[in-house]
């Protein structure tokens, strides 16, 4: 192998998948879990098992950490100091941003770098030309491992700032989880009246499939730009109309007896985009109104 030496802690889905995609690169994967028959299908690929997590650290120049979040990595690297002197750590476990710049700081005073690491995809999309990485934190570490890195998905490097790849991975996965929970809630609703999923569900996920045209006809950019330049034209349609639908669909939910937490928080966003004056405007105003709860809170 003629690759860097790199160590992934962690053999969960993702951390196997990572494993795998570094292999068959070049690398030299060093890899190490609590359980430990989680390797046996990459040793048996080439990766080299490490009695302990000491072991695993030394062994490796990048030591990737693929963990349930960061309160594991305190636990795995407890007893671990001397070895981590010159190593770069890549973190792409999930936790808080404050959590990884706390992370960042331990970090430098046991002389290492430390880059925190967003993994976009699932398990079996690692390494695909599907895969995208927020990183941030220590430049140089991310520079040095920049080439080992870019096997698992395309890096996107955002700043030194340890907390900023954490947000965004954060920030995605909240528009995957309200996505989830809405898909939830829709099919309990419609099952109220004894629609069967299969029925529901194939024009659901037209729908969904077509969001993207439907609130951005321009594209992303073009969407991002009137955003940020405070512009929420609201010519198609406005809150006004989009607070109507949320009193509809919380009503209807009512009455169908199911749980209404979900539609009552998203009219609450509406209601208060109009309460400020916004109700002409387009959704895109209630980022507004999401911004004035947090700075009242």
């Amino acid at each position: 192998m003629s690759g860097s030496a790199v160590t992934v802690i962690g053999l969960g889905p993702m951390g196997q998948a990572m494993s795998r995609v570094l292999l068959r690169a070049g690398h030299q994967v060093t890899v190490w879990n609590r359980t430990p028959s989680r390797a046996d299908d990459l040793v048996a690929a080439g990766a080299r098992w490490a009695a302990s997590p000491a072991e695993a650290v030394a062994a490796g120049e990048l030591v990737i950490l693929s963990l349930t979040d960061y309160r594991a990595m305190w636990d795995v690297l407890a007893d671990v100091d001397a070895e981590l002197a010159g190593r770069t750590l890549a973190n792409l476990s999930s936790d808080t941003p404050d959590k990884t710049r706390e992370a960042a700081t331990w970090a430098s005073a046991h002389g290492a770098s430390f880059v925190t690491g967003g993994l976009m995809v699932p398990a079996a999309m690692v390494g695909t030309d599907f895969a995208y990485v927020y990183y941030s934190g220590d430049q140089r570490g991310f520079e040095l491992h920049h080439d080992a890195l870019t096997h698992l998905g395309d890096p996107r490097f955002l700043g030194e700032d340890p907390g900023l790849a954490q947000l965004m991975y954060q920030a995605n996965l909240d528009v995957f989880l309200t996505a989830l929970a809405g898909i939830a809630h829709a099919t309990a609703l419609t099952g109220s009246a004894g629609i069967a999923t299969e029925t529901f569900l194939p024009g659901a996920m037209r729908l969904i499939a077509a969001i993207p045209d439907m609130i951005a006809p321009d594209g992303a950019a073009a969407l991002a730009a009137l955003i940020d330049a405070g512009e929420h034209p609201g010519t198609d349609s406005n809150n006004i109309m989009m607070g109507a639908t949320a009193d509809h669909i919380l009503t209807t939910a009512e009455s169908a007896g199911i749980d209404t937490a979900l539609p009552r928080a998203v009219r609450a966003l509406y209601r208060r985009a109009i309460e400020d004056g916004h109700g002409t405007d387009g959704w895109t105003r209630t980022i507004d109104a999401i911004r004035a709860t947090a700075a009242s809170a």
